[in-house]
């Protein structure tokens, strides 16, 4: 409703009265003329300075427009030749401001973090013909539409919330501004759209601009979209210029002239505003370098002669798709020719996009897309399109990097660390990061977002708001919710550098002090109690003082009074009226001290106020008076053992400089430049604790409660005093200088950093602890290498030493000085031989490091640069310890030597890689990449990367525009994945395995230039150092490289040069039939590539890929002539042997062996196999259907149950929560009839998905594992795994329009892989599993079986031929199967006939298969490999890497093939070129496919079904969740989702609108009762939830629910389901915990643990008030709590509870936790059975309070009768026993009714009606019921067997 108002447009100038000037401003020469144009007033904003003359809504910064609308419309006409400028301040939903900025003064797009600038190009072209008299496009009247939502999601991945601020500069005239949510078209009138019928949303009349009739839209004005079409996402500028045929195929002109589009104008990844057209009849070409020319001499194409239809553009979460646009001729430009050309540009100044002009955006942890310019000559329209010609993707996950941990502390200074309310955690500063640290768990949480060092840092009261100040003049403030870490607003100080800042208890009022720009001391207030609500912090007053200020609090009992201190005084200060006064203290004698810091006393009746200063004293100062009650000072001691004086006179000698102090309740804490932290009483009689730092204390802060006390020292130390233990604890050690390189151990988590503060430090990278630190006064360290196999690490010094020190024996081994100059870099082999350092004077020194004094082996002069860059990448050895590469004799060169001999093997010249460059390029760094290919990586001065060939010397790519500034640091992950490069303060990590565009995503944190990156010795995380050290984690997935390829290799075939002497192929591999391809295929829809020599792939012998420079037959060619892959990556498949029975006779027959219908029967000859290695399995590895429920004896079952009928069951089954993703192909769908159906457990669900319903068919009696519809839709089948009753498996047949079962059907074997109907449904196929691998044959009308056939070896999927109801098809191990059914009356028999895998196709095993258009079978593998196979010929003519694991799901409808993979990757792709390629084979010159879409689940895909054009769909996943899958949006929406692993236990709200349930996979999930959908998540990971409980209604707080959950690691963690955030953490225990529950009262917790023990924790302070351990030794199974009245049962207390441990022990307890009263009042002791029959699992001991008659308790468990027993609290007896067929695993009672309800271990759930003695047993369940609770009004039961939800109705209530 709040943007209602805004509907459907908002009149900017209108709403805000701009012609008033009360709700705006204007500055300089803005005045209103009337345009001729438009025939209306406007505004004329001109002046030579644009900053000076603009229109500024609203009229002050601290205001704010709250426009919400998508789209702003400016109207406004430039004024050229002076240029203009429009910024936009944009409100993100995290608060973020953002200054958008077009102008047409910029000269490129440029980013920072809070500010995007795009040029605005307003060129002056050649008017059209037709459109005489009207004036050039730059003096055109424009309308700019801006999509602020997909201008700030495509460019900083931020959320658009609305817009602030709005500024005009000059020059330009503007008629109005307008937002909205609708995109209009101005170019089309209403009655234009109606009477044509259009699709479009017409411009209003009001925003319209007046056309003359006769006359278009487009002749007279311009109409800019950006980002252009965003529907789809594309980040380019959308023009619609000119008319629509001219305005399609414009060319880009060396002239000036600008590509236009109808939809869209590509211009790389630089987007620019061009508002002129060009004309079509008069193209120009792009004129470019030769160096770009040289790849294809013959590859230019022309403008073509008629208007072709732009290309389809389709966006996807991971990848961006373009089609191709050819010549005449139809081809366009082969991708793999250009796949060194990508990362190259000419800065042409003729072309207005350059990759030497993309500006990255240095976001964290966002990314930035990859840039792709045009780099060969183009025709306009090619120009204009841009990315044609090359394959983009994203580069994913994204981000790919999490800052995962910060070691330092400080940067702008040492004073701020503050402690949170709870006491559990500290918050400081880290140069440009703000950290929280848990002092007990260590885990760092981080606020990001400052840019420069944070100066200051304030925390309110209630932890709800943190206040941050960052150095850099005009100081910038930031405040944040410190429970989310979200910042709320952003704004400038108008103090020039903040010093201190000060909240209020409240948060309401913040206070900062600080300097202006000429040094006067400012205090400034600010209102701050609505920015928690979405407001913004409102500037109160702002005071110049002349005092000094070196501290300044604000009152904790009164917000508007505060103290400040500084050199020569005190001042109080009073807040009132909006004005802020002060007034000095008489200080009296003490007048001329420097005071440092002041507390106020933490007492409300205290009117006390403590100052200390740099002399010593400590004053305490009466502050309601005004008055100094009395000064003491702090002497060192006369002696050792020597009393500290009370008091001394001033002469008696200097005093100890008191830095700061802290006060408590009862202490004070004083911290001294002496670095010592003492802890004193108030009355400072003596010190009561005293610890010694390493340097002088900067600050000291006392914890809330007293017990801890925080210290920060100047030399980078955080830590605190813990006050009780008398232990001090370092949290934290940092480099108190710039860290300038770093090292890492291989074979240990160690990192090692040398600093400019002349230290090298050695640090645990697992605990972020200093473990070791080496200090050298005189020479500062330089460089640092870890030896590779000892406890050594070798650094190198400025004097030019070289040091070897061992970790060991913590001290120098040997020192050598063969060095005259600085050493600049250190390297050590991998191998351990030698150890290798360079100096600035040229000389490279050899070291023999095998033993443990390493010496010095040789030592070359003038042969490393002398004047090269200080780079910690200066000198690098090859990872197979062969090579040494250094930039040198001069930093134009580049040499390689042999580690061994030091002999020359090569030298580069950087300088003459670019022919065509006017400047000497220089190396600036080197890294060598994974052997093989053995490429050698080197940063150079023009800001690019350029790969080495180590042997040659030749250039084999180059990466342009890298960094804005030379690159000194870079590495090459292990396995050639990622590429680190770090410039100035950014970090970039690209895709290095992209051929085409590496994609890259930028990284800042540091406010210093970063020095060094690497990666860690694991892999997993890479380093950063600079002003820190960060710590990242890596969240790519480790993927599998395909078989055959190199590790390391940036693509399969590498890349290659093709220059114009060389001679292309015109084949990918001459003269190959049928051999698959290898490549995964690229979205491109270009024509087939164009392959160097060099491209090739090794040879082999049989079936194994060759290259050939001939374009002739292989003699190895046995048919047709193979096909190609149009996208660069295909290989032609191989005609593989066909291998038939014995019995088969000719090998033409493709029909050749009838298999009986006998269950035993066999082939009368097996199939040779060839022996391959298999791929390592992935985790969710789709392997065979095993059965994860509990394997239920039915006979004994069956013997004790009591089944009610169906009329009298006293419980429904309501709902289901959960999804078997164990079975497969168990989801089925029909869209035309709505019906949708999965398996859950041994249940048939079938949801209605309109209304949430469901239908559940019971029947099977071990869990399904598959399912299959019929093509009528009128009959599901349904398969389940044998039983204890029969060895065969179960098939059941559905009736759909009714549910009942209409047949059932026992198969021989164990368990049903597969089901499927014959296209007329009158058959149907069942395939067995490995163990009894069978395929039956059943008839749909006499349901007997036809015939049956054991299969020789294990089969994985089937499928009818859905063009011919006789055919099926099998694949499994090493072969496909195509069978025949042929039927002679009532005799059926099955013709088989088998063809092996083609050796080229590299898979084990197919595993999945579906039919395409006839004839066309898909067939997907274990390697991830999918081929194409022609079933009418029998043979494979294609196939393609569709992942890197395991394919389960393949579907095909039409052109489109969707596949699963066990990696979680769904992906879309388009197959329509199949039938092409299947009929032209070699010859086919079409497109092959590509992938138009990949969506990424949570698990392996083990289930999938899709619309007949499969633009929807919905898909399983191992891991229990069903996702609805919308290819056209690109998104995964939950359908159905369960936990991953065993539910523990459930908990309800007392309202009943919401439980909650937790379990093993460390999730706490809150559901609502009434859809049982899905509301909240918290997850914890590597935890297992064990236990659960709700706060109760009694809290007093029902607006303020919380849930207490216990954890597998003794932690408890108690969540706000009204905040959805963890409100406290605690680990009461050292073990697991397994029961809790509230009090009556809901302050108290109790918890117990495996070990037997229960602790009581209070929920208001966090702290554990005592532990019971009287059950010590067995687990605790059961808490329950309950009220009684006071003295009931004759003991004290308001509270009864019971705690039951698993060795059969209950004990009852009677407490009053207010008053700490706690006292045991019953205990009870159940004797279990030394020998018995097992029950299969572990009976837990049941207890709990009957919720009928309070002094009765019930309880059940281990005994020696199964029984329930029912004890009488009040008469100390049992009173009544029930017994049971089973022992009980779970437990409950209903409030509602005398029901009780109990789950057993055989999958049985029991009912009794404990009036009337009834039983109920109800069926359904998976596995054991391990959990039943009742609801608190009765009505509803839950249980849960493993992971799976039961919801019931309880009739009768």
């Amino acid at each position: 409703m709040a943007r209602a108002w805004q509907h459907p447009f908002l009149s900017v100038f209108r709403h805000f009265k701009v012609d008033e000037w009360k709700r705006s401003a204007k500055e300089g020469d803005v005045a209103t003329v009337m345009d001729k144009t438009l025939k209306c007033t406007v505004y004329r904003v001109r002046g030579s300075v644009s900053a000076s003359n603009y229109i500024q809504l609203p009229r002050t910064g601290t205001q704010s427009l709250g426009l919400t609308g998508r789209y702003l419309y400016v109207l406004f006409r430039p004024l050229p030749p002076r240029h203009f400028v429009i910024h936009l301040d944009v409100f993100t939903e995290d608060s973020q401001v953002i200054r958008v900025s077009f102008s047409s003064l910029f000269k490129e797009f440029k980013s920072t973090a809070t500010w995007l600038q795009f040029p605005f190009i307003c060129e002056a072209g050649t008017p059209r013909k037709d459109a005489a008299g009207v004036p050039p496009t730059g003096a055109r009247w424009t309308c700019l539409q801006l999509d602020l939502h997909d201008l700030l999601l495509v460019y900083l991945n931020r959320r658009y919330g609305h817009l602030k601020s709005i500024r005009l500069c000059a020059s330009l005239l503007v008629r109005n501004l307008y937002t909205s949510d609708l995109c209009f078209d101005p170019a089309v009138t209403a009655p234009e759209a109606r009477r044509a019928k259009l699709p479009v949303t017409p411009m209003p009349r009001e925003m319209a601009f007046p056309v003359p009739k006769g006359q278009s839209w487009h002749d007279r004005y311009v109409h800019i979209r950006f980002p252009s079409d965003s529907s789809k996402g594309v980040s380019t500028l959308g023009q619609k210029n000119g008319s629509l045929p001219e305005a399609g195929l414009s060319a880009l002109c060396s002239t000036g002239s600008a590509a236009l589009s109808s939809t869209a104008a590509f211009l790389g990844h630089v987007p620019r505003l061009l508002p002129h057209s060009a004309p079509f009849n008069k193209p120009t070409q792009v004129s470019m370098s030769p160096e770009v020319q040289m790849h294809d001499p013959a590859a230019s194409c022309r403008v073509p002669s008629a208007p072709r239809p732009l290309p389809e553009i389709s966006m996807s979460c991971e990848r961006l798709e373009v089609s191709s646009v050819g010549g005449p001729s139809g081809r366009g430009q082969e991708p793999s020719a250009w796949a060194e050309a990508t990362d190259k540009c000419v800065n042409s100044t003729n072309v207005h996009v350059s990759a030497h002009e993309l500006a990255v955006v240095p976001v964290a942890p966002e990314d930035v897309a990859p840039h792709e310019p045009p780099c060969r000559e183009q025709s306009g329209q090619q120009a204009a399109l841009g990315k044609n010609r090359f394959q983009q993707r994203s580069f994913l996950p994204d981000p790919i990097l999490r800052l995962k941990g910060v070691i330092g502390f400080g940067g702008h200074s040492t004073r701020w660390a503050l402690w949170t309310k709870d006491g559990a955690a500290v918050v400081y500063p880290c140069h440009a990061v703000i950290v929280m640290l848990h002092v007990d768990t260590r885990q760092q949480r981080f606020f990001l977002g400052h840019t420069d060092k944070v100066s200051a840092l304030a925390l309110d009261g209630s932890n709800s708001l943190l206040a941050s100040a960052q150095a850099r003049a005009p100081s910038m403030l930031r405040l944040w919710d410190f429970q989310t870490g979200a910042c709320l607003s952003l704004f400038r100080s108008p103090v020039h550098v903040v010093c201190s800042l000060s909240f209020s208890d409240s948060g309401a009022l913040l206070c900062g002090t600080g300097k202006d720009r000429h040094g006067r001391t400012v205090v400034v207030a600010w209102d701050t109690a609505q920015v928690g609500r979405g407001g913004e912090a409102v500037l109160l007053t702002k005071v110049h003082t002349d005092a000094d200020i070196q501290a300044f609090k604000v009152a904790f009992f009164d917000e508007t009074r505060m103290a400040s201190c500084g050199r020569g005084g005190v001042r109080l200060w009073r807040l009132r009226r909006g004005g802020l006064r002060s007034c000095a203290v008489d200080l009296g004698e003490h007048h001329a001290l420097e005071f440092t810091d002041l507390a106020f006393g933490q007492d409300l009746d205290s009117c006390t106020l403590y100052v200390c200063g740099r002399s010593g004293h400590i004053l305490e100062i009466d502050h309601q008076h005004m008055a100094v009650r009395r000064a003491r000072r702090l002497l060192p001691t006369q002696t050792p053992s020597g009393p500290l004086p009370k008091r001394q006179t001033f002469s008696s000698g200097p005093g100890i400089a008191i830095s700061s102090l802290s006060v408590s309740q009862v202490t004070c804490a004083v911290g001294s430049e002496d670095g010592y932290l003492r802890l004193w009483p108030l009355d400072f009689s003596s010190v009561l604790l005293e610890a010694e730092h390493e340097g002088p204390i900067s600050s000291v802060c006392v914890s809330p409660d007293g017990l801890r006390v925080l210290s920060t020292t100047s030399s980078g130390h955080l830590g605190f005093l813990d006050v009780p233990s008398r232990e001090y604890s370092v949290l934290m050690r940092s480099h108190t200088a710039l860290v300038l390189a770093l090292a890492t151990k291989c074979r240990q988590e160690h990192l090692a950093t040398v600093s400019q503060d002349h230290t090298v430090r050695v640090w645990d990278l697992v605990t972020l602890q200093q473990l070791y630190d080496f200090t050298s006064p005189k020479e500062a360290p330089r460089a640092v290498a870890f030896h590779p196999t000892q406890p050594t690490f070798f650094c190198g010094f400025s004097g030019g030493a070289v040091c070897s020190f061992s970790l060991e024996a913590t001290e120098v081994l040997v020192e050598h000085r063969c060095h005259r100059g600085a050493v600049t870099g250190l390297a050590t082999s991998p191998d351990g031989s030698f150890l290798f350092s360079s100096c600035s004077r040229g000389s490279l020194a050899q070291y023999d490091c095998a033993a443990t004094q390493c010496r010095v082996l040789r030592v070359a002069a003038n042969v490393v640069c002398q004047d090269a860059h200080m780079s910690p990448n200066a000198l690098v050895v090859s990872g197979d310890s062969r090579l040494l590469a250094f930039v040198g004799p001069s930093k134009y060169t580049v040499t390689i030597m042999d580690t061994a001999s030091l002999d020359e093997l090569l030298r580069v010249d950087i300088s003459a890689l670019d022919g065509t460059s006017s400047r000497l390029d220089s190396a600036v760094a080197v890294c060598f990449g994974p052997a093989p290919p053995g490429h050698l990586l080197v940063s150079t001065s023009s800001n690019t990367v350029v790969v080495l060939d180590t042997t040659s010397g030749r250039m084999v790519r180059e990466l342009s525009g890298v960094h804005p500034t030379a690159c000194p640091s870079l590495a090459l992950s292990r396995d050639g994945r990622f590429l680190l490069t770090a410039a100035d303060r950014a970090i970039k990590v690209w895709d290095y395995l992209m051929q085409a565009n590496l994609g890259c995503q930028v990284y800042i944190g540091h406010s210093e230039p970063v020095q060094a990156v690497a990666f860690s010795p694991n892999q997993q995380q890479l380093l950063s150092v600079g002003d820190a050290i960060f710590l990242w984690d890596i969240l790519a997935p480790n993927e599998r490289l395909p078989p055959g390829s190199v590790r390391g290799s940036p693509g399969a075939p590498p890349a290659c040069e093709a220059g114009p002497g060389m001679r292309q192929l015109e084949d990918t591999v001459s003269g190959a039939d049928g051999l698959p391809r290898w490549q995964v295929p690229v979205p491109s829809q270009a024509s087939p590539p164009r392959l160097g020599p060099c491209a090739g792939l090794p040879e082999g012998g049989d079936g194994a890929f060759s290259v050939s420079d001939d374009e002739g037959p292989s003699e190895e060619s046995h048919g047709p002539k193979g096909l190609r892959q149009a996208s660069g990556s295909a290989l032609l498949v191989k005609e593989a042997d066909r291998v038939v029975d014995a019995a088969c006779g000719a090998a033409g027959d493709s029909w050749g062996l009838s298999m009986p219908p006998h269950p035993c029967g066999q082939p009368s000859a097996q199939s040779p196999r060839r022996a391959r290695a298999q791929p390592a399995a992935h985790p969710d590895s789709c392997e065979p259907f095993m059965s994860q429920g509990k394997a239920s004896s039915l006979a004994k079952v069956g013997q004790s149950v009591s089944s009610p009928p169906a009329s009298s069951e006293r419980l429904h089954l309501k709902a289901v929560v959960g999804y078997s993703g164990n079975g497969r192909a168990n989801v089925v769908w029909r869209p035309d009839t709505g019906f949708f159906a999965y398996t859950c457990g041994r249940l048939v669900v079938v949801e209605d998905l309109h209304s949430g319903a469901q239908q559940h068919w019971l029947g099977h009696p071990e869990e399904i594992s598959t399912l299959a519809l019929s093509h009528d839709a009128q009959v599901l089948a349904s398969a389940s795994g044998h039983s204890s009753t029969a060895s065969c498996g179960q098939i059941r047949l559905w009736e759909v329009p009714g549910g009942s079962c209409r047949q059932l059907i026992s198969h021989r074997d164990p368990t049903v892989r597969a089901l499927a109907f014959s296209p007329d449904d009158r058959l149907l196929i069942t395939l067995g599993y490995d163990g009894d691998c069978t395929l039956a044959l059943w008839s749909m009308s006499t349901y007997e079986l036809l015939s049956s056939t054991r299969l020789p070896e294990p089969v994985h999927g089937v499928a009818f031929n859905p063009w011919h109801a006789g055919e099926l098809a099998c694949v499994g191990q090493g072969a496909i199967t195509l069978w025949l059914l042929q039927q002679r009356g009532a005799d059926v028999s099955l013709q088989v006939h088998r063809e092996r895998i083609p050796e080229e196709v590299r898979a084990g095993k197919l595993t999945s298969l579906c039919y395409g258009a006839m004839p066309l079978l898909y067939c997907g593998s274990d390697t991830g490999q999918v081929c194409v196979w022609d079933t009418r010929a029998c043979r494979c003519f294609l196939a393609w890497e569709a992942d890197n694991s395991e394919i389960g799901v393949l579907l095909c409808s039409g052109v489109r093939l969707v596949s699963g993979s066990d990696s979680g990757r769904l992906r879309l792709w388009a197959v329509e070129a199949m039938l092409e390629l299947r009929r032209k084979g070699s010859g086919a010159r079409s497109s092959s496919v590509f992938m138009e879409r990949e969506l990424t689940l949570d698990g392996a895909i083990v289930s999938a079904v899709f619309h007949d054009s499969m633009d929807m769909g919905v898909a399983g996943s191992v891991a229990g969740t069903l996702w609805y899958i919308n290819w056209a949006e690109g998104t995964s929406t939950h359908l159905i989702s369960g936990h991953r692993s065993k539910v523990n236990e459930v908990a309800f709200s007392p309202s009943e609108s919401h439980c909650a349930t937790c379990s093993d996979d460390g999730s706490v999930r809150v559901w609502s009762l009434a859809s049982m959908e899905l509301v909240i998540q918290f997850q914890v990971l590597n935890q297992s939830c064990l236990c659960l409980a709700w706060s109760p209604p009694s809290c007093g707080r029902p607006e303020q629910q919380q849930v207490a959950a216990g954890y597998s690691d003794g932690t408890l963690r108690v969540f706000s389901i009204s905040r959805t955030a963890m409100e406290l953490k605690m680990r009461p225990h050292l073990a697991a915990l397994t029961a809790i529950a509230f009090s009556a009262d809901g302050q108290t917790i109790l918890s117990g643990d495996k070990d037997g023990l229960v602790a009581v924790s209070r929920l208001c302070t966090g702290m554990t008030l005592r532990v019971l351990s009287d059950q010590r030794g067995a687990p605790i199974s059961t808490i329950q709590s309950t009220s009684k009245e006071d003295g009931d049962f004759g003991v004290e207390g308001t509270d009864l509870w019971l705690a039951a441990s698993g060795d059969q022990r209950v004990s009852i307890w009677a407490s009053d936790w207010p008053q700490g009263h706690c006292e045991l009042m019953d205990w009870l002791s159940f004797p279990a059975p030394a020998l018995m029959e097992a029950p299969g699992c572990p009976v837990p001991s049941l207890a709990a309070f009957c919720p009928w008659d309070g002094a009765l308790l019930v309880c059940a468990g281990l005994g020696v009768h199964r029984e329930v027993i029912f004890y009488s609290l009040r008469h100390k007896q049992v009173v009544e026993k029930i017994p049971l067929p089973f022992f009980a695993v779970s437990l409950s009672l209903s409030p509602g009714a005398r029901l009780m309800a109990i789950g057993f271990a055989e999958c049985v759930l029991r009912l009794v009606d404990c009036t009337s003695g009834a039983v109920q047993d109800f069926a359904g369940h998976n596995d054991s019921v391990r959990l039943c609770r009742f609801t608190p009004a009765g009505r509803l039961l839950f249980t849960a067997a493993h992971r799976e939800i039961l919801v019931w109705e309880v009739t009768g209530c």
